[in-house]
């Protein structure tokens, strides 16, 4: 039951590896800060380890065989990935689930207004966050534009070291004495939360002469319309690279670590397998922050369908043999987990705490208080994953979401276990989770792809 700081173990040739694996994943984290990006990135590593489009195979009828690997999107902000194995599908598989989307602020889609010669945008916060860690920092603006004729514009501002940035504006210090008598939900309000845009007025313009400008700006640079706005994703976000942290460099700072440090290590481990016996496979999901809701979310049937389509390509499809292969089938909910902060010691039960450099962290289960709202694993299950881990010398840790009746949180896991399989959540441990920039250890990440690996394999 003894802690143990991985760094201690490592030998030349692993720590040059965990140098490797971090480098390719502060790589997937700059290119993917939202879903659709991060759907993008999938497929390009995807179709580079020979995958193929399922959708694509479904519309020719061409059936599957062992080891094949295919993928399929959806609505570009999900993305489920199989590598077929020996064994038919109805004795299950092996499933790394993660969520793709993080907390943010979205654009509004009436959005744009000018009020004492600033141009703003009306900002609208996505999932849980503290407001007033977004003031008075450079953000970018992700997102597409949809126009009528079904012409899709891709936005990315804030990013490249000539862009422009943004901000969310905060009160002087000078002038915030009731400010600061308010508690830390109320010191920036959601409507606060709108975006300086711009502050030159278009010439020869006598109304809303800023907002003029920042449109044709828009017209220009995007051939953006106002009423564009309408059909519009667009997300604002920290701008600014993942970084390596510490003087040591052991760690890394970056935006939407919760959870694409696990979506990420998820799809490198689903990427690097070998032939596998029971089908492998990876689903990255979109609206876990706010419920696993919607089309894109976990909660819908968009994994379950493609499932089916596989399977009809596969082996010919039955409702039995479909029910069968959920119920059968074991799964990583790949979700992060609250690291032990000494600052903040008293929110923590130390002995079931996530601490850095201890490896991935199994919580068996989640929820809040009482276990509410939580999938809550069977013991027969950890056994059988504490002897895939110590097998594979994968470092290992279990650990509870804080003290029991001081907070509480929830994954996509309970969703999967509705259909009878076995599923536990599985992360890396993140200090300031859902602030704009969240830190990991380089060895945690390390260990979360060694587990995946090794759960795809021998599960």
């Amino acid at each position: 039951m003894e802690r143990k700081n991985v760094w201690l173990s490592y030998e030349e040739e692993q720590l040059q590896e965990l140098e490797e694996v971090s480098a390719r994943y502060k790589a997937c984290l700059d290119a993917g800060k939202t879903e659709r990006e991060c759907v993008r990135v999938a497929v390009d590593m995807a179709e580079k380890a020979g995958y193929r489009n399922l959708q694509e195979l479904m519309e020719k009828k061409e059936p599957l065989k062992p080891q094949d690997r295919v993928y399929l999107c959806y609505m570009d902000k999900s993305i489920v990935l199989y590598q077929l194995g020996e064994k038919p599908l109805e004795q299950g598989l092996n499933i790394l689930g993660a969520h793709i989307d993080s907390p943010r602020v979205d654009v509004k889609q009436v959005p744009l207004y000018e009020d004492s010669e600033f141009a703003y945008l009306d900002g609208h916060y996505y999932g849980g966050i503290k407001k007033y860690q977004w003031v008075s920092i450079p953000l970018a603006l992700h997102g597409v534009v949809v126009k009528k004729d079904g012409t899709r514009v891709e936005v990315n501002i804030g990013e490249k070291e000539e862009d422009p940035v943004f901000a969310f504006t905060d009160l002087l210090i000078h002038l915030s004495a009731k400010q600061l008598e308010k508690t830390g939900t109320k010191i920036i309000e959601g409507e606060q939360l709108d975006l300086l845009f711009g502050s030159r007025p278009l010439k020869d313009t006598e109304k809303e002469a800023v907002q003029a400008n920042v449109l044709r700006l828009l017209k220009e640079t995007y051939d953006i319309e106002e009423a564009d706005f309408l059909s519009a994703e667009l997300e604002i976000v920290p701008a600014g690279k993942a970084r390596d942290c510490g003087l040591d460099r052991s760690m890394i700072m970056a935006y939407g670590q919760d959870d694409r440090v696990c979506a990420f290590t998820s799809l490198m481990a689903m990427l690097d397998q070998g032939p596998v016996e029971k089908t492998a496979c990876c689903i990255l999901v979109d609206k876990e922050e706010i419920g696993s809701v919607g089309a894109t979310g976990m909660s819908s049937r968009f994994f379950e369908n493609s499932l089916a389509e596989v399977m009809e390509l596969r082996e010919g499809y039955s409702e039995l043999k479909l029910r069968r292969a959920m119920s059968h089938s074991r799964m990583l909910s790949s979700d992060v987990s609250a690291a032990y902060d000494p600052i903040f010691a008293d929110v923590f039960e130390k002995k079931n705490a996530a601490f850095f450099a201890n490896g991935i962290v199994f919580n068996k289960y989640t929820g809040s208080r009482g276990k509410s709202g939580s999938n809550d694993a069977n013991a027969e299950y950890m056994a059988a994953l504490r002897d895939i881990m110590d097998r594979n010398g994968v470092a290992f840790q279990t650990a509870e979401l804080g003290k029991i009746d001081v907070g509480g949180g929830g994954t996509i896991a309970y969703i999967l276990a509705n259909y009878g399989m076995e599923v536990i959540d599985s992360g890396v441990a993140v200090l300031c989770m859902h602030a704009p920039w969240e830190i990991v250890s380089k060895a945690d990440v390390y260990e979360a792809l060694k587990c995946y690996r090794s759960f795809l394999k021998e599960a």
